[in-house]
């Protein structure tokens, strides 16, 4: 059966790809009011071209202008947007101190501080009309250093910190704040982070389809869960991270990321 959402309308960043694309086609298929925003507006038209219910936002969430084009929409107390999911996100693979410092602000710039302003929005309205869903999509890799993906392990880190953070402070007030933290999922993140031999590298059962990930991330701000680490493989892996020393976990991620 299929599953069945309480959200009477969403906006989703990222959405032209990956999670995001398949968020907004669960969405979708229960016909909930969705604004779709990324910078590729080709790819938000086809979105609004298969769904009537879809509405494109095209902005790009590093640059101001497009930053406050979406904050002003999910702040608007007429036209409510339910859902709020913070999807957009990048990473930047290889040995840190030879990578382009000006990509590296930008993924900083998206990851965290774009993400803070939308999330600010979004709970601004949510909590004085005691309801409202707010889905941050971040990493398994939050739980962990990772070498040669530092600055986007950082970035999810505090995705998840801030997130768990801010479910507490809204816990109680009709507001839903969850940090969706996938492990290996098959989209676009591996050719944008120039990380593709990760597709030889791991085994098939380790990696989850990116329609797997996206209904468990909706599902469980649904519910009102703190985090939702999709797949038994990952909750596992999640849950030993109290465990074993951070010392013995940088050296096993150290070694797994080795040429």
């Amino acid at each position: 059966m299929a599953d069945t959402f309480p959200f009477k309308s969403a906006l989703v960043t990222g959405a032209s790809s990956g999670i995001g694309e398949a968020m907004v086609e669960l969405l979708a298929a229960q016909e909930i009011p969705t604004v779709v925003v990324a910078r590729r507006r080709d790819r938000l038209d086809e979105l609004a071209a298969r769904h009537s219910c879809v509405t494109v936002l095209a902005a790009d969430l590093t640059e101001p202008e497009g930053l406050r084009t979406v904050v002003e929409r999910v702040a608007d107390i007429v036209d409510t947007i339910d859902l709020v999911v913070n999807n957009a996100g990048f990473g930047t693979s290889g040995e840190f101190y030879e990578l382009d410092a000006d990509r590296l602000d930008r993924e900083v710039q998206l990851n965290v501080a774009a993400l803070t302003r939308i999330s600010r929005a979004a709970l601004g309205v949510m909590v004085p009309r005691g309801r409202g869903y707010l889905l941050n999509v971040s990493s398994v890799a939050s739980f962990q250093s990772a070498p040669k993906l530092a600055v986007y392990a950082a970035t999810k880190a505090y995705v998840t910190s801030f997130s768990e953070s801010i479910h507490e402070e809204v816990r109680g007030k009709g507001v839903h704040v969850t940090a969706l933290c996938p492990g290996l999922t098959r989209t676009e993140f591996q050719s944008v982070s120039s990380t593709e031999r990760y597709a030889s590298e791991y085994p098939s059962f380790a990696w989850m389809e990116s329609d797997e990930v996206a209904r468990a991330g909706l599902i469980d701000v649904a519910k009102g869960k703190t985090l939702s680490i999709p797949g038994g493989l990952y909750k596992g892996l999640v849950a030993t991270t109290g465990f074993v020393p951070r010392s013995l976990m940088r050296r096993l991620s150290s070694l797994v990321q080795r040429d």
